[in-house]
């Protein structure tokens, strides 16, 4: 069974090298083939973690290393978050992106992208997870690049810039866990041997924190997170939702890996290294949401919202602590699903009147009600309001801060994190309060737009659905994840 693995990540690849095929070159039978794939792609992902495959060695490199693929229960929620989005991006792209050229180069990167996402969700050790890094690096790149403008060129010379020398840092952990480890395989608690460890403690622990602000570059952990507002802004809808939804979750799965599974939580607990993450995710946190509250550029705006959403996931990481870890991975999931849907509400609105700037929405949500509830239901969650999913994990996030022992962080993470919560509501809502609430003096023929079709409708709806149903049944998640928290600290 252990080959089954490789179903969900040679499938995306062979989905890329099909549509070069000529009978899909006609834009219905690439529409039917690329929504057939992913669906497939869904389904044999959701089979493979239902299960057990095992530990799949495929590419022996001398001594040690291996390329080696395996399914425990984190990799179990990342692949399957990854399919999910990758399926409802794929169905917006059919009526956002309909008439673009190119489209074919963009949907064979977008398998590319997700088989090597995939290949990293499913990676054993960290060789695997490294290899699998860099080349979603390079796949997503072109679709950040895909309107080719200058500023597209730009953003996307940035996102390639800090995710290379993100990965070179990654890389440098990689040889230290190498060097002073039993084994590069990812084994809860960690594999640092105590007798090669021995009197460079100072140096691996410098190496661990090198690694963490390497991999946490791609999820725009301060100071390597400019390549965000950079790249979102030119990138189609779809695409910047899963480069903010998603791609920026791959760098939370290596830091949880590197943290968790390489150097374990218990060789960094109350170290100078615990300290610096945390006093980073904070900063990150603040400046991002600081930073939204300037931005006038709708896709911007949410851009930098994800910078601080994602440093509160970093802020549970640093705690090694098990109910901070587990607010973290359910802020994974409410996270991916909530941006998706904010980008995916900002493309409708982009695709039906042209209104980039959040100044311009006037009145917009009379003439696009559900898209904009959508948009309001989806920020409340975001906020953190209660029955939604991000009141739960934002929750989980400050009892962990408060029962970590953690000097000044213990406190000081929650306050600043309902702080941010305030000015994330400040920036979401006001864009809620002028589309409907334009005031008396406004026209309705101001705003003759009309609601998007099926292909975006649908996959709005369900994000918005999941962002609800996440917090009224948060025992779907919580329980698994909790025992693999618990397990890990």
């Amino acid at each position: 069974m252990g080959y089954l693995l490789l179903l969900p990540i040679l499938f995306p690849f062979a989905a890329a090298s099909a549509l070069a095929l000529p009978a899909l070159k006609t834009a219905q039978n690439r529409r039917r083939f690329v929504v057939a794939a992913l669906a497939l792609e869904f389904g044999f992902a959701i089979l493979c973690a239902c299960t057990e495959t095992g530990t799949l060695p495929v590419l022996p490199l001398g001594g040690e290393l291996c390329v080696t693929f395996a399914l425990d229960g984190l990799g179990r929620i990342f692949s399957l978050l990854v399919v999910c989005m990758w399926l409802l991006s794929g169905l917006f792209a059919q009526e956002y992106m309909a008439g673009e050229e190119h489209l074919g180069r963009y949907y064979a990167f977008l398998f590319l992208s997700e088989g090597a996402l995939m290949a990293l969700c499913c990676a054993a050790n960290y060789l695997t997870m490294y290899l699998g890094f860099e080349l979603m690096t390079l796949f997503s790149l072109p679709l950040a690049l895909h309107t080719q403008s200058d500023a597209a060129r730009r953003g996307g010379c940035k996102y390639l810039f800090y995710s290379v020398f993100g990965a070179c840092l990654g890389l440098l952990g990689f040889y230290t866990v190498h060097a002073y480890g039993s084994s590069t395989a990812f084994t809860p608690g960690g594999t640092l041997d105590p007798a090669r460890l021995a009197g460079h403690e100072g140096f691996v622990a410098a190496a661990a924190f090198l690694a963490v602000l390497g991999f946490g570059a791609k999820a725009g952990l301060f100071p390597l997170h400019a390549w965000l507002p950079a790249a979102h802004p030119e990138a189609p809808a779809g695409a910047s939702a899963l480069l903010s939804g998603v791609i920026t979750k791959a760098g939370v799965l290596c830091v949880i890996r590197v943290i968790y599974y390489q150097f374990g939580a218990a060789f960094l607990r109350g170290t100078w290294v615990q300290y610096a993450w945390l006093a980073l995710a904070l900063v990150t946190v603040f400046l991002g949401s600081m930073l939204a509250c300037k931005e006038k550029a709708f896709k911007k705006r949410l851009a930098y919202s994800t910078v601080s959403q994602v440093a509160y996931i970093f802020f549970g990481l640093t705690l090694l602590q098990p109910i901070a870890l587990t607010g973290a991975v359910l802020h994974v999931v409410v996270h991916s699903a909530i941006k998706n849907g904010l980008f995916f509400t900002a493309g409708a609105v982009i695709l039906k009147t042209g209104r980039t700037d959040v100044r311009a929405l006037r009145g917009v949500g009379k003439a696009m009600p559900f898209t904009m509830g959508c948009f309001t239901v989806l920020s409340l969650g975001l906020v953190g309001i209660p029955p939604l999913g991000g009141f739960v994990s934002k929750w989980l996030l400050a009892e962990g801060s408060l029962k970590s022992g953690v000097p000044v962080f213990g406190w000081l993470g929650p306050v600043v994190l309902l702080v941010s919560a305030l000015l994330t509501a400040g920036y979401l809502f006001s864009i809620t309060i002028t589309a409907f609430l334009p005031g008396k003096d406004f026209d309705a023929a101001d705003a003759p737009h009309r609601e998007p079709g099926p292909f975006i409708t649908v996959p709005l709806a369900v994000l918005t659905a999941l962002t609800v149903l996440t917090g009224l049944c948060p025992g779907l998640l919580t329980g698994p994840v909790a025992a693999l928290a618990a397990a890990l600290c």
